[in-house]
């Protein structure tokens, strides 16, 4: 290895995240932080980590975020997929944010539930048709013999639906995110971050209280 890993760091001094700074409302904080993300040409600001738990061990990959509202967060996946699985054991998940162009972080942790069909044909009709394909072609999480095999399956798809609208698959659709908490980290010099976050209460309020970094 050309490069000594333990000495790779990268101070933080764009801004700070005082208590007054925030909206009373997590939601519409994200909403601000997501915006400041989209002005700095993030890349994919609505990229998310995931993580879930089968069987008292973790699991992780970025999906990402296709509609906010104060309910929740909502992004779409193959019903028979392994999160999906994981989800349907457990229903109790985290979300990542990270845009490094602003140094800053979002976690949140809540619950999840399926959209309704009818919000999940309606995100279905507006995807790019190839990705309408996709959703039909991959089996997946399941194995793959080869990439020729996806290809070909692909190909008979598009035969299948050709000059025709592509109907939603049956075991795609959307999930939702229910939060009971919101974490907002801020970079800052000398590892000395600003982590304030948001607790739901039992009377449905949101307690901001900040934590060492």
């Amino acid at each position: 290895m050309d490069h000594n890993i333990a000495k790779l760091r990268q101070d933080y001094n764009l801004k700070g995240l005082d208590e007054q700074d925030l909206h009373p409302n997590p939601f519409t904080q994200f909403r601000l932080w997501f915006e400041e993300a989209i002005s700095a040409a993030v890349i994919e600001p609505n990229a998310m980590l995931l993580s879930t738990v089968s069987n008292g061990r973790p699991s992780a990959r970025v999906v990402l975020l296709k509609s906010l509202d104060q309910a929740g967060f909502t992004f779409f996946t193959n019903y028979e997929s392994k999160k999906a699985k994981e989800m349907e054991s457990d229903p109790f998940v985290a979300i990542t944010f990270f845009w490094k162009e602003l140094e800053r972080q979002v976690r949140i942790e809540g619950k999840i539930e399926k959209t309704t069909d009818q919000e999940s044909s309606e995100y279905f009709a507006v995807r790019p048709r190839g990705s309408q394909i996709s959703a039909w072609a991959s089996a997946q999480s399941q194995q793959l013999g080869n990439r020729a095999e996806l290809e070909e399956r692909t190909r008979l798809l598009e035969e299948r639906f050709e000059g025709a609208e592509v109907p939603r698959p049956p075991h795609w659709g959307g999930y939702r995110v229910i939060p009971h908490y919101f974490e907002f980290w801020q970079g800052r010099r000398s590892r000395l971050h600003d982590r304030l976050v948001y607790a739901k209460t039992d009377e449905g309020s949101w307690e901001i209280e900040r934590l060492y970094p």
